[in-house]
């Protein structure tokens, strides 16, 4: 990690990372308000996106009506892309002045998606990440995690236009879980959230998950 990043920090960043129809969104928004309430500054982002340029490639990387299909290597290539730009234009700045950044997705999606579900070297996806975040790392990573199947569940019962992720297949989403749970085995930053039980039940364990580790930072 560099000295810049050392000095930030009195920001947190935190992210949020599961499969589809995990409830990310929901407990984002939960996330931002819990720490809003305790006088908290805090910057709402996501992955892809939080900017406009990043947001432009997050268009291009979820249409599902394109006639090219993106190589593996260059959608890789595009996620990283959004992500230096979010992290120069957005997520810096703020951890600088001291606000804190929940971020719905950040790099341990890359490693679940594109590593774990297209197969990608995790060398690879590592080496583009040393490039691009010069050591920076979530502070906390809250896994939301539930079987494949509720998650298909719940993506159907949207009712909305699957974007080209949400089309792929079952073997495709076990991978992604079984990536992002072998990155939560192998660092400490992870609290495993079960997003299987109502909502109010899983807003529980992140609020007992948060009080813990807030307590500490402060």
């Amino acid at each position: 990690m560099s000295a810049g990043d050392i000095e930030r920090q009195s920001g947190r960043f935190i992210t949020l990372e599961g499969g589809e129809g995990v409830g990310k969104t929901t407990n984002v928004g939960f996330v931002c308000d819990w720490l809003t309430a305790r006088g908290i500054e805090v910057v709402r982002t996501r992955e892809p996106g939080g900017t406009p340029g990043a947001e432009a490639i997050r268009e291009l990387l979820l249409d599902p009506s394109r006639e090219e299909a993106w190589s593996d290597d260059a959608e890789l290539l595009l996620v990283f892309a959004a992500r230096a730009q979010h992290l120069a234009e957005r997520i810096r700045p703020a951890l600088d002045r001291g606000a804190w950044v929940v971020c719905d997705r950040f790099t341990d999606a890359t490693f679940a998606y594109q590593g774990g579900g297209r197969g990608l070297d995790f060398e690879r996806i590592r080496t583009l990440e040393t490039l691009v975040q010069n050591g920076l790392q979530p502070d906390l990573t809250l896994l939301l995690d539930v079987p494949i199947s509720v998650a298909a569940q719940r993506v159907a019962r949207r009712g909305a236009q699957l974007d080209r992720f949400e089309r792929e297949r079952e073997t495709f989403f076990e991978a992604v879980r079984a990536a992002y749970l072998a990155r939560a085995d192998s660092h400490d930053r992870f609290a495993i959230i079960d997003a299987s039980p109502e909502l109010a039940a899983v807003q529980q364990a992140i609020e007992q998950c948060l009080s813990e580790r807030v307590a500490a930072w402060l």
